[in-house]
């Protein structure tokens, strides 16, 4: 085995740098994974296109490899495993890694997993990773798909957050990877699934995906229509996928009464909308939030794709080679992309 591997972190704007490391033996519960695919998810797109500045930046938490070391007291994984990451870190002790929200751990997204640069490192040939950060996937499953289990299992927790129930009718705003995988576990919960994006072959996708009905958002009113689908109610469950304030503010008005809108996007720049309260109050609507995945999430993303119940071949936009990282970055800020996969 190589004594060194190679890490890319995005050094400055438009910018990425690959540096050598040396490679450690596992010890302990650690174990040592042989990277094979890393997906550039829209935090490390942000980053490189300096709307977020945080540099140095060993991005990559979208990944997946094949097992080749185990610490000696490593129980449940073995060499030649595949595996899928889940590289938000939690401490364990905090208050809410204790009550069941370890995604909101005081210490999420401080990582550091090779030496001397920040970041969860994904794009690396190796990483040295705690057995509990590692999931085993199915021997027969694409790589490629099992690096989106984190994507998937983020959706998962939204949808867990939206109760969604047998014959809700389900509005799902924007679809890029993220609606896109919203359309299908909401059709597994039982849902009508009503789709809106202002592209056509977005919603080609979604149609394939799964969706019941299509809403070009450029053609008319889009609450008004939801409306008319729903029997003037509103919808039972909106997910704002797509980080616009105006789609916020409208996810709001598409939603009947004792209804849920979750908010998935997150927002840069951050603009606050309007909100009557005396709405929230007399529909008695729910208006939350979805942010990372528990570890419980993540478990059912796994098994989705090991059990191949969620097949997410269309939202591969291209595979790129490692030696070609900045053009799979220039590719992945094209908002015409889906993920764009580095094969490590």
């Amino acid at each position: 085995m190589n004594k060194t591997y190679k890490v890319a972190f995005i050094s400055d704007v438009g910018k990425i740098e690959i540096v050598e490391k040396k490679l450690e033996q596992p010890e302990g519960n650690q174990v040592l994974v042989k990277i094979d695919s890393c997906a550039i998810c829209t935090l490390e797109q942000r980053i490189f296109k300096g709307i977020m500045k945080r540099y140095p930046f060993a991005g990559g938490h979208e990944a997946a490899g094949i097992v080749v070391e185990v610490g000696r007291t490593v129980k449940n994984l073995k060499v030649g495993d595949k595996v899928a990451a889940r590289m938000l870190t939690n401490c364990g002790e905090c208050y809410y890694c204790r009550n069941g929200h370890e995604n909101q751990c005081v210490i999420s997204f401080k990582a550091d997993i090779h030496e001397g640069i920040g970041g969860p490192g994904g794009f690396a040939e190796y990483m040295m990773l705690d057995a509990k950060s590692l999931y085993k996937m199915a021997d027969d499953l694409d790589l490629c798909h099992a690096a989106l289990s984190e994507p998937l299992a983020c959706c998962v927790h939204s949808i867990n957050n939206a109760n969604i129930e047998l014959g809700n009718d389900v509005v799902v705003i924007g679809v890029g990877i993220m609606g896109a995988f919203h359309i299908q576990l909401a059709k597994m919960r039982g849902a009508r699934v009503i789709a809106c994006e202002v592209d056509d072959a977005r919603l080609e996708i979604a149609r394939k995906m799964g969706a019941d009905i299509l809403i070009n958002s450029k053609e008319g009113d889009t609450i008004q229509k939801v409306k008319a689908l729903t029997g003037g109610r509103g919808a039972d469950v909106v997910f704002c996928t797509a980080a616009l304030a105006q789609l916020a503010a409208d996810s709001i008005q598409m939603v009947g009464k004792v209804g849920r809108v979750v908010m998935y996007s997150s927002f840069h720049p951050d603009k606050p909308i309007e909100l009557s309260v005396n709405s929230v109050h007399s529909t008695e609507m729910n208006i939350t939030g979805a942010v990372n995945a528990n570890t419980r999430d993540f478990l059912v993303a796994t098994k989705l794709l090991s059990d191949k119940m969620i097949d997410p071949s269309l939202l591969i936009s291209e595979v790129v080679p490692f030696k070609n990282i900045e053009y799979a970055f220039e590719r992945a800020i094209d908002p015409a992309t889906y993920r764009v996969i580095v094969k490590m």
